[in-house]
């Protein structure tokens, strides 16, 4: 038995080693274009890089018969590939110039693509490989990808050509990003190379594009002052005019999208720039309609006076204000998720950084996740607010000894207007996760108690007649009825006893105000008590009160 197990590792240590030493990578094919006929033996394909460089070279000279050699048209019937061929290599090339972006550092000049510079966390390191990634590109929603593979014909050498699904699926990326009617009605000298990689129209049209939306932009301006003059509601006027400058965004990027899509399409290296930038456009256009739009709806809920929303009666109005910013803020957050990830799909150069922006990704996430953390928290502790309803709009709190009406809820903070006329900006998770008294959360009426310490032997109901008398003096609407009201002895001491009279205010908002001028008209009535003779106050000096 030991002897058959000394065998089976012999021959284990013997195999291993030779499963260790991967061949020459290559896809196996019986013929490579068949209906070509063989390929000129100046031309290099043995290498990602050259087979690319001989593709614009060729095209660049004419000789876009020979480019064909450069395709896989193994899906194509031998008969037709001589005529599709070249038509589907000039394709390629179209499509190339006007919606990629090569990294040329990716595209190796080594038969076998092995990256001898990628360091060993990438995932292609020290691996020959037979299939590189060109570019992707989107048609009708669906990724396509341009791929180069490395191919072995039968009897012959391993070449690199463009791959068999990406040469037929070129009529299709040409149709979509090919030059358009109007561009071929160009004059001939128009269509030339001009420097940068760019053609003459495109160097004379960019000016005369920048033009042409700095005029829609002027009209849809002119447009939208006309429209919002004419308007006789006054919350119709003020939302055209908060709308205005989103209206200008986005007819300014319609229009440069409109015409870069369908009447002029121009090469990769202005695409991958104005591709992020229109939809970063119809982003912010969005964002600011809705910051700008729902602002001015609110403001007309809420009404100019922004102090009237608290006032008795109004629960209604502040619990659609609340709900209203609630909604907007909803709104924000869906935008900029949504919008941030169309901006980062359309932004094609993030995609040529390849393994390297994978490799910093978890890095970058660390750090970005841990800047965000309070930003993120004091959003869902805003939306916490806006469900639970704790605080709305307009509702009388006490915050940290201030007595403070809430004017807005925001994503980061909420601002507070105290009873001196001075804002606090309360961070939002400061807010929730502190305790507060909220005033009118569901009934406008609230109890103040007026506490003051009296003698022993002092006369609490003459002072109890005192205190009626002066509710009876107060507004009518600002008190509940007589006997809401109370007057209790709650608690004594070696110095005198406590007595609370309760106050039953009938708007939360001036109770406050109300219970100092009660407080003060009660003094008023227990000193003119005291001159009589009747003691009212305890006799203590500071020192034994403290």
């Amino acid at each position: 038995m030991t002897r058959w197990i000394a065998v089976a590792l012999l021959w284990l240590g013997l195999a291993l080693p030779a499963a260790a030493q991967s061949p020459d990578p290559y896809y196996k094919l019986d013929v490579l274009n068949a209906g070509l006929g063989p390929a000129p033996d100046w031309l290099d394909r043995s290498t990602p890089q050259s087979s690319v460089e001989a593709l614009f070279d060729l095209s660049d000279t004419g000789n876009i018969d020979v480019a064909a050699h450069l395709l896989d048209l193994g899906a194509i019937d031998p008969m037709r590939q001589p005529e599709m061929g070249p038509r589907l290599a000039g394709y390629l090339v179209d499509v190339l110039n006007r919606k990629a972006v090569i990294d040329w550092n990716a595209l190796l000049d080594r038969p076998d693509a092995l990256d001898a510079r990628a360091t060993s966390e990438s995932a292609v390191a020290g691996q020959s490989q037979l299939s590189l990634l060109i570019d992707t590109i989107e048609l009708d929603g669906r990724p396509i990808e341009l791929r180069l593979n490395r191919v072995k014909p039968e009897g012959g050498d391993p070449v690199w050509v463009f791959s068999r699904q990406a040469a037929m699926r070129l009529p299709a990326l040409h149709a979509r990003y090919g030059p358009s009617d109007l561009e071929l009605s160009l004059p001939t000298a128009l269509r030339q190379p001009a420097f940068w990689g760019l053609m003459w129209w495109e160097v004379a049209g960019l000016p005369l594009l920048i033009l042409a939306a700095l005029a829609v932009a002027f009209i849809t301006s002119r447009l939208a002052r006309m429209l919002a003059r004419r308007v006789h509601s006054r919350t119709a006027t003020a939302v055209l005019r908060a709308v205005r400058l989103p209206l200008i965004i986005f007819a300014v990027t319609l229009t440069v999208g409109t015409v870069t899509g369908a009447f002029f399409i121009f090469s990769g290296r202005i695409d991958t720039v104005l591709s992020p930038l229109i939809a970063l456009g119809y982003t912010t256009a969005a964002l600011m309609f809705v910051l700008n739009g729902v602002d001015a709806v609110l403001d007309r809920i809420v009404s100019p006076d922004e102090s009237t929303l608290h006032e008795a009666g109004k629960e209604a109005r502040r619990d659609t204000a609340t709900k209203v910013a609630a909604f907007r803020r909803i709104l924000i957050v869906l935008i900029v998720l949504i919008g941030g990830g169309i901006v980062l799909s359309e932004a094609q150069l993030f995609g040529s950084l390849g393994v390297s922006l994978l490799a910093s990704a978890g890095a970058v996430t660390l750090i970005l996740g841990f800047a965000a953390r309070t930003i993120l928290g004091n959003i869902l502790s805003s939306l916490q607010i806006a469900m639970n309803r704790s605080a709305k709009i307009g509702d009388k709190i006490q915050f940290r000894d201030h007595i403070c009406t809430v004017e807005r809820i925001n994503f980061t903070y909420v601002q507070l207007l105290d009873w001196t006329g001075v804002r606090l900006v309360v961070p939002v998770s400061e807010f929730v996760s502190e305790p507060f008294e909220n005033w009118t959360m569901r009934n406008p009426s609230m109890y103040r108690v007026v506490k003051l310490k009296l003698a022993h032997d002092a006369d609490v109901d003459a002072l109890r007649r005192a205190f009626f008398e002066v509710i009876d003096d107060q507004e009518p609407d600002q008190v509940c009825d007589r006997d809401d009201h109370m007057v209790m002895v709650n608690d004594h001491d070696v110095f005198g006893q406590e007595v609370w009279f309760c106050l039953a205010c009938a708007d939360a908002n001036t109770a406050w105000m109300l219970s100092c001028q009660v407080r003060e008209a009660l003094l008023v009535k227990a000193r003119e008590l005291a001159r009589t003779g009747v003691p009212v106050f305890p006799q203590a000096n500071p020192a034994e009160a403290a």
